[in-house]
């Protein structure tokens, strides 16, 4: 099982260091949260820079909102991270949930399942350097391969887990260990309905923060800031005890997840060592 780091969004300019940090360690992925209405680094430009900052971890959104953006200037930003990384980006990619981003949008709420679908297929098209539509010309670049980089969709809902035998190469889960084998068994009933070879990769999350008192404290506030809208006292808190992080590790493993990627709210970027240490 591969682990990836959630990189926290509080402080941009110290995102380089946990870049070229978990690039030199054991880690398999940088991945980055997306939301509209919130102090957060847009993920797209974040990871390109990050993307030049390091040689061979891969990149990743966990979930850009699709949308909220328009589909090809999305196709062509996402193929030119993919080309310039040496396609090392997945797109994790799903509808959000929060009416407050897309009203800053412009995008009907009610709307953006419908419109995910349509998405999810235009950048399949375009990728593959049909002419658009409207300009009678393909949108470059093209991406590294042939149907872009890999898809992964991220959700709940019973339309989003549909979207992934549909439209992906993967399943995004980020929900407790749990409730989340219904989730996960409900993607590979579909995938096999669909006559599709082999299984989804299953990426799973959990929030993390491992160091002194002061680097957990700081990841909780951020945490408890960013999930303030649940109306949840406590939601997402991180898992702070060394001994109970190796353990939850070990039984995702036994899930069959073939990536863990631990979100860490915290900005101190010495939890990058912390975690390579303590994983290796």
């Amino acid at each position: 099982m591969d682990i990836g780091l959630g990189l926290p969004i509080a402080d941009p300019a110290r995102l380089l260091d946990w870049a070229r940090r978990a690039d030199a360690g054991p880690f398999h992925t940088l991945a980055l949260l997306d939301r509209l209405t919130f102090d957060n680094p847009e993920p797209l430009v974040a990871l390109s820079v990050l993307a030049g900052a390091t040689e061979r971890i891969r990149l990743q959104t966990e979930v850009l909102l699709g949308p909220l953006r328009p589909t090809p200037l999305l196709a062509k930003q996402v193929a030119t991270l993919d080309r310039m990384s040496g396609g090392r980006f997945t797109l994790g990619i799903g509808v959000g949930g929060r009416p407050d981003d897309h009203a800053a949008a412009g995008v009907p709420v009610g709307r953006r399942g419908a419109l995910l679908d349509r998405q999810l297929a235009d950048l399949r098209r375009i990728w593959s350097g049909e002419p658009d539509p409207a300009a009678g010309v393909p949108i470059g670049p093209a991406p590294t391969g042939p149907a872009g980089p890999p898809v992964l969709i991220g959700g709940f809902a019973e339309a989003a887990l549909r979207r992934v035998a549909r439209f992906a190469d993967g399943f995004l889960c980020a929900a407790p260990l749990d409730w989340a084998g219904r989730l996960v068994d409900t993607v590979g009933e579909q995938w096999a309905q669909a006559g599709r070879p082999g299984r989804p990769r299953l990426v799973c999350q959990i929030n993390a923060a491992i160091g002194p008192p002061a680097t957990v404290e700081a990841a909780t506030r951020a945490i408890t800031d960013y999930y303030a809208f649940t109306g949840r006292g406590g939601w997402g808190a991180p898992v702070s005890d060394p001994g109970e992080l190796v353990d939850l590790v070990g039984r995702y493993r036994e899930f069959g997840a073939d990536e863990l990627v631990l979100y860490c709210y915290g900005a101190d970027p010495d939890q990058v060592d912390r975690f390579a240490e303590l994983l290796a």
